[in-house]
């Protein structure tokens, strides 16, 4: 029996159109006397009271106190204070033992325009998620300062030194130090459009324009690119197997994803990177594959996170590359995964599935 259901039928004061049992976060219900008359599995999840709270006085059961030691009750004044008063705002409050839960209550009055309150609904959220999202902002931070500080240093250097030294530098040394400062803008650039993607991946506003797209020509672009970049051609294979689908993709966001994979390849594995394209029962399957260490089976579900880097160690990069190549295979309606390749080191596999302009 779910405690929503029983303390509905133990007092009408709780009514409410749906089991609260269903909510994901915490509800505890107190009528216009303070007695608890509803609380759902997540509130007795997360405070480790039971429902046999029900009946009883909401701060007897639920001693909440804030930074400062206060009763939360106390100072909360439900039942009193401005007739306006509608809601509580989300706050940081503590149960004895120290445990922390983000806090926030809703006036319910009849009449509704200033009238009294005959009920308080209280909601409760784990504070541990919101360490999770300052810890993520906190690495992002992090991140960016880091990864901008370095070429934007070496920027400032060089361009200072040809400003105060031109005439003293022949061409050649010019052309050298020019190059640098193109390469590191570069990078400044890339690191920016990273952030970028994450932010729209994040807030579901990545838009995906469909065009007829030959997987395998653009993985051979993308090779060439490598290629023409200084690695070794021989480092890199093609293979295609059987006839593809025609697929309607968005070319660039493709391309994106092939060179995130490509680069992830080439800066962790070892040997040969071969590509495979191959058809599926609903659309196209590609695979990057690496003959380097490969990825442990306890760390597969985490490649795909922000920050990422494998086992601690930092190799160059933001640890965006991969959480970007999810949401952009994501978007499309695919599905990507890693497993070990058949030879060894690691296998990135995602599939795309065949569709029309419209599809999506």
């Amino acid at each position: 029996m779910v405690r929503g259901e029983q303390t509905h039928r133990r007092s009408a004061d709780a009514v409410c159109s749906i089991d609260v049992d269903d909510l994901p976060e915490g509800v505890i219900v107190a009528d216009a006397r303070g007695r608890v008359v509803a609380v759902n599995r997540a509130a007795c999840r997360l405070t480790g009271v039971d429902d046999d709270v029900v009946g009883k006085h909401f701060p007897d059961v639920l001693p909440f106190r804030d930074d400062d030691g206060r009763d939360w009750w106390k100072w909360l004044d439900a039942y009193g204070g401005l007739r306006i008063r509608s809601r509580q705002p989300e706050c940081s409050l503590y149960l004895p033992g120290g445990h922390e839960l983000l806090v926030a209550a809703r006036f319910v009055r009849r009449p509704a325009r200033g009238g009294d309150v005959v009920r308080v609904v209280v909601t409760l959220r784990d504070a541990a998620a919101r360490a999770r999202l300052e810890r993520s902002r906190a690495d992002l931070v992090s991140t960016v300062a880091h990864e901008l500080r370095s070429p934007l240093t070496s920027v400032k250097g060089f361009t200072a030194t040809l400003l105060a030294k031109w005439d003293r530098f022949t061409d050649d040394q010019k052309r050298v130090m020019l190059e640098t400062v193109n390469a590191d803008a570069d990078r400044v650039t890339r690191l920016i459009t990273e952030l970028l993607d994450v932010s729209r991946i994040e807030s579901g506003r990545l838009q995906i324009h469909r065009q007829v797209v030959d997987v395998p020509a653009r993985a051979r672009k993308i090779i060439e690119g490598r290629v023409a970049a200084g690695e070794p051609e021989e480092r890199f294979r093609l293979q295609v197997d059987g006839e593809l689908p025609e697929m309607w993709l968005d070319q660039d966001k493709i391309d994106q994803i092939l060179g995130n994979l490509l680069e992830n390849a080439v800066r962790h594995g070892r040997g040969t990177v071969t590509i495979v394209v191959e058809p599926v029962e609903w659309g196209v399957a590609v695979s990057v594959r690496d003959q380097g260490e490969g990825v442990a089976p306890e760390l597969a579900s985490r490649v795909f996170r922000q920050f990422w880097r494998g086992n601690g160690r930092r190799r160059g990069g933001t640890g965006l590359g991969l959480f970007i190549v999810k949401g952009l295979v994501e978007a499309h309606g695919g599905t990507i995964s890693v497993q070990r390749a058949p030879g060894g080191g690691a296998e990135f596999r995602f599939t795309m599935p065949a569709g029309t302009p419209d599809f999506g």
